[in-house]
């Protein structure tokens, strides 16, 4: 899996349109053999960008309907920073089950896991996986593959992020320390700041300046936009 994902991410970086993008995610799809692979992007002025895998119907449906209002994976990412596993959302409405068992019938799958992503400028992104199985088989998916789909999900917005501006992102001269690398490591792999200064066996506060140093040398709009930076640059080493 690790030499097929790094191919990916070769063949990624030859993306120069929106167009490849969405090829990008249906290799995605059946590198991880699940049903569905989804990217959708939305920048501070409004704009959308998104490559799918679902079916035109549903997703005529899902907009003609609004369905983001009342979606509980698009509320989940709001509220979170970290990847969300549709099971622990809240479904107990009778609204969000009807809804859920729309998009089962339209084949999107009963189970997900949804990376929220916010770039720079206001950038919000968020990078879907979904699959038709078991619960027990799900947990074992997650657990094998989350680092791999927080990897993806950051390659993919990046290049996204590319695309749309009209150029590329250059590496600065200027390299991280090895603990400013360590810090956004951990971010890129889901940890909150308390488990990776946990981690690392630093207070807080030193990660935050870690992080400030990192986020200062990559040119970093953000915490989010330097992980995404230090990822598509080949910083990070896991």
């Amino acid at each position: 899996m690790a030499a097929a994902l790094e191919q990916f991410i070769e063949g990624l970086q030859q993306a120069s349109t929106l167009d490849d993008l969405q090829s990008k995610v249906f290799e995605l799809r059946d590198l991880y053999e699940v049903e569905h692979v989804v990217y959708h992007s939305v920048n501070a002025s409004g704009g959308q960008y998104a490559a799918l895998t679902y079916g035109d119907a549903w997703v005529d449906r899902y907009i003609t309907e609004g369905y983001e209002r009342i979606d509980p994976v698009v509320m989940g990412c709001f509220q979170r920073f970290h990847p969300v596993d549709w099971r622990r959302l809240d479904w107990s409405g009778k609204v969000t089950r009807d809804f859920m068992d729309e998009a089962k019938d339209a084949g999107v799958g009963n189970q997900g896991y949804t990376v929220p992503i916010r770039g720079p400028s206001g950038q919000f992104a968020m990078f879907t996986v979904s699959h038709g199985v078991t619960d027990e088989k799900w947990t074992r998916f997650t657990e094998v593959h989350t680092r791999d789909l927080i990897l993806s999900a950051h390659y993919l917005n990046q290049k996204a992020l590319e695309i749309e501006s009209g150029g590329t992102t250059k590496a600065p001269g200027r390299a991280l320390s090895p603990r400013e690398r360590d810090a956004l490591t951990m971010l890129a792999l889901g940890y909150s700041r308390a488990q990776a200064a946990e981690s690392l066996e630093i207070s807080e506060h030193t990660l935050r300046v870690y992080i400030e140093g990192a986020r200062y040398k990559l040119g970093a709009m953000n915490t989010t936009h330097a992980v995404a930076l230090a990822l598509a640059q080949g910083r990070l080493v896991f």
